[in-house]
């Protein structure tokens, strides 16, 4: 089982940008709970906590996307080195605005700063993958999977760290402990200069739209979308559940529970020489995340207060969370030339940043007036939607189903 990952980490370099990588992700997981326990210490708010991160999930998944366009054509380096300072300082200024009770208009003008300025590690570290592996698409296969492994460990120990800083310091401290992790990924990651993909300058003739206008791209941005929507709807129906019952410092480690599984399905999964492209892997992926959202539903409704059932349903749900992740990515890189592979991957990952800025209000307004118990029906319906999404593009998903090999 482990051989495909000792193939992968002999390649030169691939240990040093994947943990430099580690370290520039681990504010993603931190931040989105970070700012949702500042703000309602700050204003006891769900609603206003969720409206800014509604608002800050939107701009970044227009900015990254972009950013990321800029640094196919321009180097990663030089792009992160332009968007990692801008998006810490704003951040710190962010934490300030509210601290010093300025006006909400300027805690919104600060997240849409701080957001505007983010690259996506995810995406870089992805595309010096296949940079580094070359045709090998098995090899690519299992780097995609590690990947996922390691999104699920950091958004295992994110959460956790986040809780734990904002509970036992201040609950700012939490955003502050982000800022000096992507402070310190940045600076590890830029000095990864040999393994850095090549930038590829705009030239005549090539196609210079946005991806997202490609037809395939909008048939798999649509149930990836719906997906995000899932995961943030998710975790603030798990906070604001365990809130009511007092137990809001455990938030964490309940996301953590959910995330684990994830990563235990994704090492299983880079291990696995696949028969099925990845196309009928995302699909059947898709399906089996629908089936296992209803259990949640089920033991937040039905047996309200047992915090050990929510803990069950919420491990079994995330094995079914690493494949989608997986066979998108990969879905996603094989549909576009090597030119733009960190755009598309960038459009993937920003389909999941807009998919959770899409319920964040609805779901703080349904937790305030109804109820954490009730906000969990909005979860199984972003999955709803997500497999709903396909039928447009049904054509579309059958021939690609035939032409993508295994």
């Amino acid at each position: 089982m482990l051989t495909s990952y000792k193939r992968l980490f002999a390649i030169p370099g691939g240990w040093n940008f994947s943990l430099a990588g580690f370290i520039l992700r681990l504010p993603i997981s931190m931040l989105y709970l970070a700012i949702v326990l500042f703000v309602v210490a700050e204003t006891d708010s769900y609603s206003l906590a969720g409206a800014i991160s509604m608002v800050s999930s939107i701009v970044l998944a227009v900015a990254t996307p972009l950013w990321s366009r800029a640094a196919d054509q321009f180097g990663q380096n030089k792009i992160l080195s332009i968007t990692a300072p801008i998006h810490i300082i704003f951040l710190g200024l962010f934490v300030y605005f509210v601290k010093t009770d300025a006006p909400v208009w300027s805690w919104f003008f600060c997240a849409i700063v701080f957001e505007s300025f983010v690259i996506g590690s995810g995406q870089m570290v992805r595309r010096r993958w296949i940079h580094v592996i070359g045709d090998d698409r098995k090899l690519i296969d299992t780097a995609y999977s590690f990947e996922a492994l390691v999104d699920e460990i950091i958004f295992t120990t994110g959460p956790v760290i986040a809780t734990l800083v904002a509970s036992y310091f201040f609950p700012e401290a939490a955003i502050f402990a982000a800022m000096g992790f992507l402070m310190l990924g940045a600076l590890i990651f830029l000095t990864q200069k040999r393994t850095e993909p090549p930038a590829h300058p705009k030239e005549p003739g090539d196609d210079h739209s946005l991806l997202i206008r490609d037809r395939f791209i909008q048939a798999l941005f649509i149930p990836m979308m719906m997906c995000g929507a899932f995961f943030s709807s998710t975790g603030l129906v798990i906070v604001g559940y365990l809130d009511d019952f007092g137990t809001r410092e455990y938030s964490g480690f309940f996301i953590a529970i959910w995330s684990l599984s994830s990563g235990l399905s994704a090492f299983v999964s880079g291990s696995i020489h696949w028969k099925m492209n990845e196309t009928r892997r995302f699909l059947y992926s898709l399906v089996a995340l629908f089936v296992l959202t209803i259990p949640i539903v089920m033991a937040a409704y039905f047996y309200e207060g047992n915090l050990f059932m929510l803990a069950i349903a919420l491990f079994f749900n995330g094995l079914a969370i690493a494949p989608i992740l997986t066979a998108g990515f990969a879905v996603a890189e094989r549909s576009v030339s090597p030119k733009r592979t960190t755009e598309v991957l960038a459009w993937a990952i920003a389909a999941l940043n807009l998919g959770g800025a899409i319920p964040t209000a609805i779901t703080g307004y349904i937790i305030d007036t109804f109820g954490s118990s009730v906000a969990f029906i909005v979860p199984l319906a972003c999955m709803a939607i997500s497999l709903l999404s396909l039928l447009p593009f049904f054509g579309l998903w059958r021939r690609k189903l035939h032409q993508m090999p295994a």
